[in-house]
Order: structure tokens, then C-alpha cells, then sequence
């Protein structure tokens, strides 16, 4: 009894320490393998911006939307802060995206979310790869309508560990593996803010703010011919 108590106790000790981020990343993360590159560098916040809407974007001239760029990076960047080689979203402002357009491209992004949280990698700008501590499992596409929505097997790892998507844009068909698995297989990825019409060519790749707190590291990128 008192080994299994100890134990236990050790359990939950250790996913403390995880669901808190007190960890720090190893030598060899954030470090791109050949031919991709790093979105995030372990260090700050470069490849990145805050968060502008696809549909706000379209409305603006290019002076208004470098104005409302500055307003939405002093409002939302404090919010991701980097902590021994992890980026730590509290929970508070807004979604993350790149300051760079993407069209087809090849993904891997680590993440981890702690109990019941929530979030989602936007491609293009658009919703999304889902991320969350639910029966359903991680990496449907859960926005889709009329295309399928959920993975196809759950392969989430507990709650306050690490997982890996391995995430492939072409077209508009997305291939998802979640920790190896294959999960979702070129499903097209419905736009979701103009229903019915093909996704825009090009767009960030977005962190999705839920009002949880995330952890992200080892983001890396690609990007295929047309």
C-alpha cells in the first residue's frame, strides 16, 4: 500500500510539472530537420505576429492593415512568452499567427495542453486542426460540414504530455498524423469564412487561442510546390 501510495503520488507530481510548464526543452529541439524550417526558434518571437483575421485582412488597405497589425501585436504578443526553449500562452488575448503566407506546405508542430483545454492549428487562416483534452481525439478537421470532421482514431497521449502533428497542405486536402498515426487522410478543409467557396490560396498558419493555457515547441515548416 504504501509503494502504491508513493507512486501515485509521484503521478501526480510529475503531471503538475507538466500542466504548469515547468519543463525546459532539450539540446536538440527547435531545431528544423533537412529541409524545413523553424517558425519558432526557441528564443523569441520571430516568424511571428498577432492575430488579424483573414476576413478583417481582405476589408483593409495595406496602411490600415499595418496599423491594425501594431495594435494587434502590442495587444496579443505578451500574452506568448518564451520560458527555457517553450512558448507559453497564458490563456488571455489572442490566437498566434505567422507573419508569413503559406499555401501547400508540410507541418510539425509538438503541443500540450493541460486538463480540458483546448486549441487548434488554423491553416490558411482557417479553423482548423483540432487540439483538445476530449474523447473524440486531436486532429479532425473540426470545423468541416459536409467533409469529415473527426479523426480517424484517438492517438492523443495523457493529458500534460507532449504530441506531435505531422500536419500536409495540398490543395485543399489535409493529411494529419497525431504521435504517428495517421488520423485524418486528405480530407479537403471547408472555408469556413466564405461557406461553399475553394480556400484561399494562401494564408498564416495560425496557434488558436481558446482561453486555455498552451505550450508549443519544435515548429517546423516546409513548403511544396503548387
Amino acid at each position: 500500500m504504501k509503494l502504491q501510495a508513493l507512486s501515485s503520488i509521484a503521478a501526480i507530481i510529475v503531471l503538475a510539472i507538466a500542466v504548469n510548464g515547468d519543463e525546459k526543452a532539450s539540446p536538440s529541439d527547435n531545431t528544423p530537420p533537412p529541409g524545413f524550417t523553424a517558425l519558432f526558434n526557441g528564443k523569441d518571437l520571430s516568424n511571428w505576429q498577432g492575430l488579424v483575421e483573414l476576413p478583417d485582412r481582405k476589408k483593409l488597405t495595406p496602411e490600415q492593415l499595418e496599423a491594425k497589425q501594431k495594435q494587434a501585436n502590442e495587444k496579443y504578443l505578451p500574452h506568448w512568452t518564451i520560458k527555457d526553449g517553450i512558448l507559453n500562452y497564458d490563456g488571455h488575448g489572442q490566437s498566434l499567427q505567422t507573419a508569413k503566407d503559406y499555401g501547400n506546405f508540410e507541418l510539425y508542430v509538438d503541443w500540450r495542453i493541460g486538463k480540458k483545454g483546448d486549441s487548434g492549428i488554423y491553416l490558411r487562416g482557417n479553423p482548423q486542426v483540432q487540439i483538445w483534452d476530449n474523447p473524440r481525439g486531436s486532429g479532425g478537421l473540426y470545423n468541416n460540414k459536409k467533409h469529415p470532421s473527426d479523426p480517424t482514431k484517438v492517438a492523443d497521449k495523457p493529458v500534460g504530455e507532449w504530441n506531435t502533428f505531422h500536419i500536409i497542405m495540398k490543395g485543399d486536402e489535409v493529411t494529419v498524423y497525431l504521435n504517428g498515426e495517421l488520423v485524418v487522410d486528405k480530407v479537403p478543409l471547408e472555408n469556413y469564412w466564405e461557406p461553399g467557396q475553394p480556400l484561399p490560396a494562401k494564408g498564416p498558419i495560425e496557434l488558436q487561442h481558446h482561453g486555455d493555457k498552451l505550450w508549443f515547441k519544435n515548429i517546423y515548416v516546409k513548403e511544396l510546390p503548387d
